[in-house]
């Protein structure tokens, strides 16, 4: 059996007719460039999120760059990130020749280490960037009390969480001042093609991200400040206004998923419960743990990836390849280990977290459209790996 770790095919037949009509329209209208679904898209995403304003903008990482420009991030500046996470998070900061001060993850959710990231804060800090990843809520209450006590920006890395909500209900990305989302491809709301968003709540804010986004310009031609083109495509407008309305039920089915994945592998033997961070016994898999799925709120995870943690990850990942199952290793280089950020002279002791999540980490496939034959074969297969691999 053949279990791709991601099949957009099936999400898009299934759509296809709304799809088609919709790029057909942006087509005929010839208006490729700032046409009118970009504003209709920012509405939607509005009421969606329940923020005041939104800036379709050219691609997550662009989503980002565009924030910190925004509140003016110079060089010299220091940005707190997590070290664990996609590169975008702190390549934004050094493009801007400011200094990302890297913080280890909590071992739990993959997040950041609120009790370390307060203790990286100094003079220099102007801002902090919680990634919400794979999917799950950072601790935003914690993050927000700190950045107001040290006069401190948060802009959210929401790009794996369009729709996740934090523990008293709000939607990640309208919690600090901007929130920037993906819509790369593989996204739980995808395009087809590169593009994001930004959102925030403040007013002063939206006005400077929305003329920043087109150089900096207002009116035509007259430039105050420097921006860049940040433009997001009509066409990628169009095809994010059909999925919108999908969006949850699609979320809905990446949570049915995991709790399969978690019954066939405890039912198998391979896991204990949900969470568990040691190894009783290192033939075990590890699952990943909602931190708020008891507090009644629809989407307290929407599983942008699904990872386990194993010990044997290279062999495993090795295995399930040969057995046509599809996975991947977000991330296997924390920042602090890359080549480019040498200069920071980092210590690798002071990342323990984050440095067996790179080492022990494998994302298994979840989308929507996965069944649950497919998800049992998945399970089966690890579970042979473990048998005679392993054993």
């Amino acid at each position: 059996m053949k279990v791709p770790l991601l099949d957009l095919k099936g999400q898009y037949n299934s759509i296809k007719k709304e799809i088609d009509d919709a790029v057909q329209r942006v087509i005929d209208s010839q208006y490729f460039i700032m046409g009118p679904d970009i504003a209709k898209l920012e509405e939607e995403i509005c009421t969606y999120l329940k923020c005041k304003y939104s800036i379709g903008v050219s691609s997550g990482t662009d989503a980002l760059l565009l924030a910190l420009m925004a509140i003016d991030i110079k060089p010299g500046d220091e940005v707190i990130v997590p070290t664990y996470s996609f590169f975008a998070t702190a390549g934004v900061v050094a493009r801007l020749n400011a200094i990302p001060v890297f913080t280890d993850i909590d071992p739990v959710t993959f997040n950041m280490d609120v009790d370390r990231m307060e203790k990286k804060i100094n003079s220099k800090t102007k801002a902090i960037i919680p990634v919400h990843l794979y999917g799950q809520s950072a601790d935003m209450d914690r993050i927000m009390e700190i950045a107001k006590k040290n006069n401190l920006y948060v802009i959210e890395d929401a790009a794996q969480a369009i729709g996740t909500q934090y523990k008293d209900g709000r939607f990640v990305g309208t919690i600090g001042h901007i929130g920037c989302f993906s819509f790369f491809p593989s996204k739980n709301l995808g395009g087809f093609g590169d593009g994001g968003i930004v959102t925030t709540n403040d007013s002063e804010l939206e006005h400077k991200l929305r003329i920043m986004r087109v150089h900096g310009m207002k009116p035509k031609y007259y430039h105050k400040a420097i921006g860049g083109n940040f433009r997001l495509d009509t066409l990628q407008a169009a095809v994010l206004r059909v999925k919108l309305p999908y969006l949850d039920s699609w979320s809905e089915a990446r949570r049915r998923n995991a709790a399969l994945y978690a019954k066939y592998f405890v039912r198998s033997g391979l896991s204990e419960k949900e969470g568990q961070l040691e190894w009783n016994d290192k033939n075990k898999v590890l699952l990943p743990k909602a931190v708020y799925k008891d507090l009644g709120f629809r989407n307290y995870h929407i599983y942008n990836q699904f990872v386990i943690r194993v010990e044997k990850r290279n062999e495993l990942w090795d295995f399930l390849k040969s057995k046509e199952i599809g996975c991947e290793v977000y991330y296997p280089v924390p920042f602090h280990r890359q080549e480019c950020f040498a200069y920071l002279n980092c210590s690798d002791d002071d990342y323990t977290h984050s440095n067996k999540a790179a080492e022990h980490t494998l994302a298994l496939p979840i989308y929507p459209e996965l069944s649950e034959e497919q998800i049992k074969y998945v399970v089966d297969s690890i579970a042979e790996f473990v048998m005679y691999k392993v054993a």
